[in-house]
């Protein structure tokens, strides 16, 4: 599956234009290993990245603005599908967001590629784990409309790896660190053991992920001699203060990499 490819941007490039949930799932394990054996592989520095509006997607689901979206109960077969189908849409989306970081962003250390190709490969996994779930349910993905947003961000912060790592890990997939824990609650007091399992799992290796984006946010940020705490207030302050809402899961955020005055930050812009 990797024929013709040169460099790490070239897989994630293959990665990112799969248009079908089989294709993106195969390239993504094909290129984790092309990555592996061929170390150092890297675009040069000064390459430039075609621009990408839109990753590769299957014709369905049906993207939708969030308001159009149904609010549906967790009482129901149908309303823990469309719940689970939902958190399925948003791990599809977190492995293009990883490989577009892999591809995007040049000249990084090969521990910033290694990090977010093993994003791109726990996002896979999550979002296959989900799937079965769904199947479990007489669902699939694709049954139910999703939303944009996470790509959406992905493009804003497309000239600025600093404001990447700053807004979509540490701001958009933090969320569900703060969320997932009630979620978990919720499925095992309706009985879904199974889907409250599988929560548990994306949980516990989503505080990686995070991390990873708090790690390279300071060194984005170390590269250009700002004060992370100053650079992150003001960018949810200009660009996210729409998205925030409390509580937060201030234990998991610590251990993502969250400083006490961040933690303080977003608990005065979500009040």
């Amino acid at each position: 599956m990797m024929q013709g490819v040169a460099t790490l941007q070239d897989a994630a490039w293959l990665c990112l234009a799969a248009d079908s949930v089989e294709a993106k799932l195969a390239l993504t394990r094909a290129a984790a290993q092309w990555a592996q054996a061929h170390p150092g592989r890297q675009a040069a520095a000064d390459s430039v990245a075609r621009p990408l509006p839109m990753p590769g997607r299957p014709p369905r689901p049906r993207l939708v603005p969030p308001r159009e979206l149904a609010q549906r109960g967790l009482g129901s077969v149908a309303g823990r599908a469309a719940f689970l189908h939902a958190i399925a849409h948003i791990e599809f989306n977190a492995i293009d967001l990883a490989w577009d970081a892999v591809y995007r962003f040049r000249g990084m250390p090969d521990d910033f590629y290694r990090d977010w190709i093993g994003v791109a490969v726990d996002e896979a996994r999550h979002f296959s784990l989900l799937s079965a779930r769904l199947d479990d349910l007489g669902h699939a993905y694709g049954d139910f409309d999703a939303h944009n947003g996470l790509w959406e961000m992905a493009v804003k912060t497309a000239d600025s790896c600093l404001v990447r790592m700053a807004l979509v890990p540490r701001v958009l997939e933090a969320r569900g660190l703060d969320v997932t824990p009630a979620m978990i609650e919720r499925l095992r007091q309706v009985g879904d053991e199974a889907a409250a399992a599988v929560l548990e799992v994306i949980l516990r290796e989503e505080v990686a992920h995070v991390a990873a984006g708090t790690r390279w946010f300071h060194w984005c940020c170390e590269r250009e001699k700002l004060d992370p705490d100053h650079v992150f207030r003001d960018l949810l302050k200009t660009q996210a203060r729409h998205v925030l809402k409390g509580p937060f899961n201030h234990p998991a955020r610590r251990a993502a990499g969250f400083s006490a005055a961040e933690l303080e930050q977003l608990a005065a812009l979500a009040g």
